[in-house]
Order: C-alpha cells, then structure tokens, then sequence
C-alpha cells in the first residue's frame, strides 16, 4: 500500500506509511486530508505564496497564524509550488509519482487544464487514486459549479430542515456541509485503498458534496413519495416521543431532553415537581402528549426555565430521563470527559507553542495515531518534500526558489 518512497513522516496509526498529496482550499478537502493525517497518513498540502488557500488570510492575521487554518491542519505538511508555470506542474507530478493519493477540491476543470486529471496522473503513475471533491461532483448539468457549504446544505436539503416551526427555514452557520463532504471523502479513499491492495489498480473518487449531505437528510429525502407531503423545519419535533426538545434554563443555557415512555415522563415530572403537569388529561399518554407537543414544549420550558442547565440535566440522568445541556464552545473547551478521553490533544507549532486540538474522534489499539504537530507555516516542509522525496540536489533547490517555482 505504501508509495514508493520510503521516506515518510507521520504520527502513527493504521495509515503509517500511505502518503496523501493535497491540492486543496478551504475546508472539505482539507479536512479529508486531515482526516487521513489522524490516521497516520503522511499528507503534503500543495500551497503558493500567490496563490494561498483562503483559510490562511481568513481572522485577520498573518498567513501562519489563522485561526482557520490552525483549525484543521494538523499532521499536514507544506509545500510550496507555482503550479502556473511548467516547471511548477513538472514537480507536482514528481510528487505524484511518490504519493498514493491525490486529493483536489479546487474549481471544477482546474486539475484538468493543468494536466493533472486522472488520466493525466495514471501516466505519471498507474495505481494512484485521485479523490476529486466538487459541489456537484465532475459531470452533469451543474458539474462546473463552484460551491461553499451554505450551498451544500441548501441544494441538499438539509438547509430547508432546520428552523422553528411554521417559520422561514433558518439553515446553520456552520461549516457542517465541508466537514461532513470532507469526512465521506475520506471514507471513499480509505475503500480506494482497499480496493488497490486487492487488486493493484488505483480508482478515480468522482464526490458530490451535495450528495453527500443528501444521505445525510434520511427519510425527509423521501417523505414526500410516501405521505404525500413536503417536510418542514419542525424544531426538534418527534414522531414518537414528547417532550423531546432543547428547553431554556437560567442565564442563557439551554437543556436537551427526550421522554421515550412512560416512565421517563413521569420521572421528569417528578424532577421538575410538576403534579399538575403529570395528572393533565392533554399529557395522559404518549401518544397524547405527542398530539399536543407544542403545548407541552411550552409548558416544560416554563419548568425548566428557573434551573441550572448541568445540575437539572445531572438530577433527570439520574432518574433514567436523558438530559444533557446544550453546549457552548466555553463548555466544550472545559468539558473534563472530553479531556479525560483525549478529544483535545496538544499540539506544538512555531507561532504558539503548545495549544489545544480537537483530536480523532477514534481510539485505535494497540497503535492508534499521536497527534501532535500543529498546523504548518507556509513552505514549512519544502526541503523535506524537495531534497529528501524528490531527491533534488541543494543547487537545483535553490535554483527553483530563486526563480519561484517554488513560491
């Protein structure tokens, strides 16, 4: 499985010795690449200093330091090229030559007017798998449009989903169309691995983003054939328990509670010292109480509303009522489960030192990956990738930084 090189760098874990090139911006690719880094693969992003992924100028601060950037590419290393000059695509397709996998998620046609579509890098060599990540993927109507996660989410479905009920669809102000296109991408390659070490040959990964977070969506996809009807944004509405919502608590928190049965409602009223609640002929049973949720989110969340979101969702837990509060990034970053399992890791880079992130959401034993590099400057590995992959001597180096191929 490995490429042909045998010099790699990385952190450890079951994709030790697999080496990912990276021709990426944003956020979907490279966080398909960080992905595979946490696995242990040894990930080169493609950079250009006249050319820079946006994440770097993203925050307001140098290049080095933006806090996008230093978000999603740990374990990654960095490599400057001109990929506009010849020369520049000349050594890209060397470093293709020593890689297994190519991930690109630049503008629909691009790999292909640089000569780098897949037929392109089969020549350069056979068995590479290229994972080629687009909103609509490479072909079809819209198969040149260029895209960014609000339009994942809205041409998906996903955006018209979330929001209060009987309102205008509210969608999310979060990269979750990037992350979750990013993740299945990821996924793809890990099969393309597989499928190579079976039979030798490598695969071409066409990926949709919007079709990915269409799988995303579950039955809603296909509500409409079966009922009749278009699904709405309904909150956290449930066709099968009540009360099952997020509700307000003191200051500005907020608890997410789900009452599956009967004894779980009774349990909650019990908590909340709610008797009226529990003997009220609208809430009699389930099925009522589904009947007539509105009325009864209204009453929960005036319950709710004078207690402590931790200590109320700490009280109902024990009782057998899921509860959990809502979590703000303040509480996610102090969270002690999150930091007893590993979810941050500490990693050292040269502007800030040793800082916290979010790690692998996996455990893998006996030998799970040890994540802890940040993310890298710009160029930072270029004598790495240079002198040591690709062999070149130190004047033919210097010769190309001098002219700015490499850039």
């Amino acid at each position: 499985m490995a490429a042909s090189s045998p010099r790699h760098t990385s952190c450890g874990g079951p994709l030790s010795g697999v080496r990912v090139l990276e021709i990426t911006k944003v956020w979907a690719g490279p966080y398909a690449g960080k992905m595979l880094a946490h696995l242990g693969a040894e990930v080169i992003k493609v950079e250009s200093a006249t050319n820079l992924d946006e994440m770097r100028a993203y925050g307001g601060v140098d290049i080095d330091s933006a806090p996008y950037f230093l978000s999603i590419n740990q374990e990654i290393n960095s490599v400057q090229v001109n990929m506009k000059t010849e020369e520049g695509l000349a050594l890209v397709k060397q470093m293709v030559a020593e890689s297994d996998i190519v991930i690109d998620n630049i503008r629909p046609g691009a790999m292909e007017r640089s000569k780098l579509g897949y037929d392109d890098l089969k020549q350069v060599k056979p068995d590479i798998i290229q994972c080629s990540i687009k909103m609509w993927g490479n072909d079809g109507p819209l198969g040149y449009q260029t895209g960014y996660a609000p339009c994942f989410a809205a041409l998906s479905g996903l955006f018209n989903l979330v929001g209060h009920h009987g309102e205008t669809p509210m969608g999310m102000n979060m990269r979750h169309g990037d992350s979750t296109a990013g993740t299945c991408a990821a996924l793809a390659c890990l099969a393309a691995l597989h499928h190579r070490e079976r039979t030798g040959e490598g695969q071409f990964i066409d990926f949709s983003a919007v079709e990915a977070l269409s799988s995303m969506v579950g039955d809603s996809l296909f509500a409409y054939s079966v009922t009749g009807e278009v699904p709405q944004s309904d909150e956290n509405y449930h066709p099968e328990m009540a009360p099952h919502g997020a509700y307000p608590c003191t200051g500005v928190d907020w608890i997410s509670i789900a009452a599956p049965g009967e004894a779980e409602w009774q349990a909650l009223c019990e908590v909340l010292d709610a008797g009226e609640l529990a003997q009220d002929a609208r809430f009699a049973s389930l099925a009522l109480r589904v009947e007539n949720c509105r009325v009864l989110d209204e009453a929960v969340g005036e319950l709710t509303g004078g207690h402590d979101a931790f200590d109320l969702a700490d009280r109902l837990r024990k009782v057998g009522v899921p509860a959990f509060k809502s979590m703000n990034s303040i509480d996610l970053c102090a969270d002690e489960f999150l930091w007893g399992r590993q979810g941050f890791r500490l990693v050292s880079d040269h502007r800030n030192g040793s800082r916290p992130i979010i790690g692998p959401s996996w455990r893998i034993s006996p030998d799970g990956p040890d994540v802890q590099r940040g993310a890298p400057l710009l160029g930072e590995h270029n004598e790495f990738v240079y002198r040591e992959i690709l062999g070149l001597d130190q004047d033919r180096f210097d010769d190309l930084v001098a002219r700015k191929v490499i850039d």
